[in-house]
């Protein structure tokens, strides 16, 4: 049996841009997903996962099943499918562990892709698959097969390692320093406990409503509209939903810049001014906080991380949004104080630190399977 990891990821800026192919932000986190995998002489590809319904995927068989949407499976046979048609594929067994909850804004999906499409290509003969092959692979297969309208942010973090500056719109993934516990900063995420369950459309609506106004100008993608032709027709529609949400994507894709110069000029403190600005874009802009009465807990937390760093530190929702988590970054010295309070509001353990993985260490063989970080 092989080793292999992939990183989960951390969003850093760029909160629902990427699939607009604006500029995000992300960092592959210390926390993933390890599989021991071989060969097993046949055309299957057969996988086993705590807490998921084994998953047998005939190389024979790789069009989308309606029946597999936001299943292990629909993500492993569309790895297959795409993969497939650069390489030989053969079966194999592969048996995975996760440190990532689903649901909590860490990429599970994105991870587990990424590293099923590095295990094939691994056993292919063709060699292992680069950082973009195995994103952009990932992002289809999330998109076409699993059913998840998502940009590639998440794939190429995890894919990549290390924290990722991206261009989308240019094909720019450049790897950035993010020394913030260098800094003097703890960045950590708190699990509000709210569900994803029946979030799926108002994440979707997301994009749609992007999209819908980049169409009015002509474009597929808002990255496609000029700034400065936005500009002139925001005064005519800003209260109206579609609009709100596209003036968060150009607000965004600037912050995205600045918060990456941040970064490079060490300056903690910029950053987190500026992430305190994504936060509350996300809240007020692109409203992807609540929506029929899911996201109360998380609107719970953001209160709460308000109360308790506001002059000493950032805040903002955690992925897509309308469950899961909140992201926080503070000095050191906050976090105690911190953390003791979110673990009472949702329970202990619900608030942990976070750390980057050095650049470059994203999917990959290992030998010896990392082992859990202490928490």
């Amino acid at each position: 049996m092989t080793s292999f990891f992939c990183p989960g990821r951390t969003e850093l800026a760029g909160n629902h841009t990427d699939h607009q192919r604006g500029r995000a932000m992300a960092a592959a986190i210390d926390l993933g997903m390890t599989a021991e995998a071989a060969p097993n002489g046949t055309g299957l590809i057969q996988v086993y996962s705590q807490g998921y319904a084994p998953v047998e995927i005939s190389l024979d068989r790789l069009w989308p099943e309606e029946r597999e949407v936001g299943t292990p499976a629909a993500l492993v046979r569309g790895m297959a499918s795409i993969l497939g048609q650069s390489m030989t594929l053969q079966g194999f067994v592969a048996h995975v562990e996760s440190q990532l909850p689903p649901g909590r804004g860490l990429a599970s999906s994105a991870a587990f892709a990424v590293l099923m499409g590095y295990i094939m290509s691994f056993f292919s003969g063709s060699g292992p698959a680069g950082p973009e092959t195995l994103a952009r692979a990932a992002q289809k297969a999330e998109n076409r097969w699993f059913g998840k309208p998502c940009g590639l942010m998440d794939q190429m973090a995890c894919a990549m390692g290390g924290a990722v500056y991206m261009d989308l719109q240019e094909n720019k993934f450049i790897p950035i320093a993010c020394d913030l516990e260098e800094l003097g900063l703890v960045l950590c995420l708190t699990d509000t406990g709210g569900s994803h369950a029946g979030a799926e459309s108002a994440y979707a609506q997301i994009s749609q409503d992007m999209t819908q106004v980049a169409q009015r100008f002509g474009a597929a993608f808002l990255a496609q509209v000029r700034p400065a032709d936005f500009e002139a027709q925001w005064p005519f529609h800003q209260e109206e939903l579609p609009w709100m949400r596209a003036r968060h994507f150009f607000d965004e894709t600037w912050r995205v810049s600045s918060m990456a110069d941040a970064l490079g000029l060490r300056d903690g403190a910029r950053y987190m001014e500026l992430m305190n600005q994504s936060g509350r874009s996300s809240e007020t802009l692109l409203q992807n906080i609540q929506t029929d009465g899911l996201g109360s807990e998380l609107s719970q937390g953001l209160d709460a991380s308000a109360r308790l760093l506001k002059g000493r530190g950032a805040w903002r929702v955690h992925g897509g949004g309308f469950a899961g988590c909140v992201q926080a970054l503070m000095p050191a010295e906050e976090f105690p104080r911190y953390q003791a309070s979110m673990d009472l509001l949702f329970g202990q353990g619900a608030c942990q630190p976070i750390r980057i993985t050095p650049q470059g260490a994203g999917v990959r063989k290992s030998d010896p399977a990392p082992q859990p970080s202490e928490r």
